[in-house]
């Protein structure tokens, strides 16, 4: 190995790499710092689904989103979400490692593989992404995991996950989302219309909020009972009595 670091071309072409490498952390991390102060007009997902619907030529696809500062939406959104989707949010740094173990050991012994991806990685790939399964796109999902974890403040990443979030077919965000279901504003979702909407996250193009399943009713009806459980909105703050047990 020495012997090949003395070969010129070879100490040119890992200079090469290795700024290549610094450039990349630095211009992704100037964007997430940047998104930290400066609404997302758009994201990743979201124009993967429109150009979709470009190629497949569905004439009639429109895509909704409207962005929707934390003050003006309900607490109950984001509380909603954290109970339905990641409830030890305001205390894991990105990562759930004991849900991740649950789904290899689900995997392990032959039951269907389930996800394990905090709010927090879901930002993540919404946000920079693509939808998919490949090694590449959990490499980079990890990497802007810890980007966004170390930059933004809890109150951010489920500010921009609200609002990126796609609860329904080409319904993103929950400003869209309360005009599409509900014709309220988001300051005026109540818990039961909080839970609706985050009932159909596992799915929104199976599952619907303004045609719930039993199963959707069911779930929604189980997110309130989280809800309660997690000791209301000052829960996403970490002002609950106490850390929710696995």
């Amino acid at each position: 190995m020495p012997s090949l670091l003395r070969r010129p071309w070879l100490k040119r072409l890992l200079r090469a790499v290795t700024l290549l490498l610094l450039a990349w952390v630095l211009l992704t991390w100037l964007v997430v710092l940047a998104l930290r102060f400066v609404a997302p007009w758009s994201s990743a997902v979201m124009l993967e689904r429109q150009v979709s619907a470009w190629l497949h030529g569905e004439k009639g696809f429109t895509l909704h989103h409207r962005w929707v500062p934390w003050s003006k939406i309900s607490p109950y959104v984001p509380l909603a979400m954290v109970a339905s989707e990641d409830q030890t949010f305001p205390y894991n740094h990105g990562f759930d490692f004991h849900q991740i173990q649950n789904a290899i050991n689900a995997a392990e012994d032959g039951q269907r593989l389930r996800g394990a991806s905090t709010i927090t990685q879901q930002t993540a790939k919404n946000l920079f992404l693509w939808n998919g399964r490949s090694y590449v796109r959990k490499g980079l999902e990890a990497y802007f995991t810890v980007l966004i974890d170390l930059t933004w403040p809890k109150r951010r990443i489920l500010e921009v996950y609200v609002n990126i979030a796609q609860l329904g077919n080409g319904i993103y965000g929950v400003g869209a989302a309360s005009d599409a279901f509900y014709h309220l504003a988001p300051s005026q979702l109540s818990a039961a219309q909080a839970a609706r909407l985050a009932a159909v996250l596992p799915n929104p193009l199976r599952l619907h909020v303004d045609r719930p399943s039993a199963y959707v009713l069911r779930r929604s009806a189980w997110i309130e009972q989280q809800m309660q459980h997690l000791g209301g909105p000052g829960y996403i703050d970490g002002h609950a009595p106490a850390k929710p047990p696995h």
